[in-house]
């Protein structure tokens, strides 16, 4: 049976491509176990319909079949916009493709994604570019997807509604390339989830612009609870087979594995091309059961909101996150709450809780303690920023963790340079 199993490095492409299909028909599966065929449809005809601004969980709107089958049909579109793309299937690949999953459940879905994403590749003909060139861009950039579902409610009239929906999204696919590479060098790799600070500049500039125009944005807090037996079931038996698939390939050892927290996961920290897929695999399923263990700890919900939090964990495990620079920055998050006016168990909380993790490459490039006050820091951060884009930046987590780079790093290396000098 091992010869089966074993692990062709020049195949890692396919072999990663063959995975990512699977994860999105697992999703797809568990959604049609959860529910009937019939509710699943109208479940993700409600999706498409219902506003995506923070916070609305998937399950809420459609049933928890809807949102499931939902997430696995956005994955299996990025997929094919990948392999239209001729691209090889990395690390990379993993981390925006369970990305799009996760906020699948809470935000995206298989409409409001697609007038970015042209937007995109416009932008790529209009510099007479490869579109694979700015694909992760514009699959990232759905994180404004809620503005293309706030476009939908400005006229009831349809035509125009929709001519709306499609040019606003084509816009923003249009403007992230530019600024995000931009955003990269403010904060120089140290904020996993650039296109999300990115997305909350373009976010605040746009709720700006409604706003002065007398838009007013509704509040939406739509969290589920009561499925945290099901749903930990599907986590655990996820991560679990990755452990164990990636275990098998690697020669049915986990050797390579604790090697990979000697990398600091500032971008770019590709876990696929620097230590094989099979090993990236078994660090994507620790780090997504350490993740899914917290909330339960903590006496969260998983939902869907939680669940996109625990899965971006997972993929940027291929990319980035490891245990060793995600405790500490959790660990801030955590030690926060003793001297705070919130709990742990709140859902902004469990939410910045889990995207603090965009810090992790902090805590591997300066060590635990700085991870542990960037962790501190990004707590309270997070919880105030929402207004600035009103709730149209799916990401906000990634634009408050590129609001302390800013503020941090500059700090942490002119200490680090007195240190180096007094010494």
């Amino acid at each position: 049976m091992y010869r089966y199993l074993t692990y062709d490095k020049n195949k890692q492409g396919d072999f990663v491509y063959g995975t990512m299909v699977i994860f999105s028909l697992l999703l797809i599966s568990f959604g049609f176990v959860c529910d009937t065929p019939r509710n699943i449809f109208d479940g993700v005809i409600a999706i498409v319909r219902t506003q995506a601004g923070l916070i609305t969980d998937s399950i809420v709107v459609g049933g928890l079949g809807a949102a499931f089958v939902n997430s696995g049909l956005v994955t299996l579109i990025s997929i094919v916009l990948l392999r239209l793309c001729k691209l090889t299937f990395s690390g990379i690949s993993v981390a925006a493709l369970f990305l799009m999953a996760g906020f699948a459940l809470f935000g995206k879905d298989v409409y409001n994604i697609f007038p970015i994403i042209l937007g995109g590749f416009l932008y790529s003909r209009y510099q007479h570019e490869h579109f694979g060139r700015y694909i992760y861009i514009s699959l990232f950039g759905t994180a404004l997807a809620p503005i293309v579902t706030e476009m939908r409610t400005i006229t009831a009239d349809p035509t125009l509604s929709f001519l709306l929906t499609i040019g606003m999204g084509i816009l923003i696919g249009f403007l992230l390339p530019p600024i995000a590479a931009f955003t990269m060098r403010v904060h120089q790799g140290y904020n996993l989830y650039n296109v999300g600070f990115t997305a909350g500049l373009i976010g605040m500039v746009m709720a700006s612009l409604f706003r002065s125009m007398g838009r007013v944005f509704e509040t939406r807090f739509e969290w589920s609870s009561g499925n945290n037996a099901i749903l930990a079931i599907f986590l655990f038996t996820l991560f679990l087979l990755m452990v164990v698939s990636g275990w098998a390939h690697n020669g049915c050892s986990f050797k390579g594995v604790v090697a990979v927290t000697r990398h600091s996961g500032r971008a770019v920290a590709d876990f696929v091309l620097l230590d094989d897929y099979p090993v990236t695999l078994i660090n994507m399923g620790i780090v997504g059961a350490f993740a899914t263990v917290y909330v339960l700890v903590v006496g969260g919900s998983l939902n869907g909101p939680t669940i996109g939090g625990i899965l971006s964990i997972c993929g940027f495990g291929a990319f980035g996150k490891h245990l060793r620079n995600i405790i500490p920055v959790m660990a801030g998050v955590v030690l926060s709450s003793f001297f705070m006016v919130w709990r742990l168990s709140d859902p902004d909380v469990l939410l910045a809780a889990l995207f603090s993790t965009g810090l992790a490459p902090i805590a591997g490039q300066f060590g635990w303690k700085w991870g542990v006050i960037a962790g501190v820091v990004h707590a309270s951060v997070v919880l105030n920023v929402g207004f600035l884009h009103g709730g149209l930046n799916l990401y906000n987590n990634g634009f408050a963790a590129g609001l302390v780079c800013i503020v941090l790093i500059p700090l942490i290396e002119a200490l680090q340079k007195k240190d180096a000098f007094t010494g």
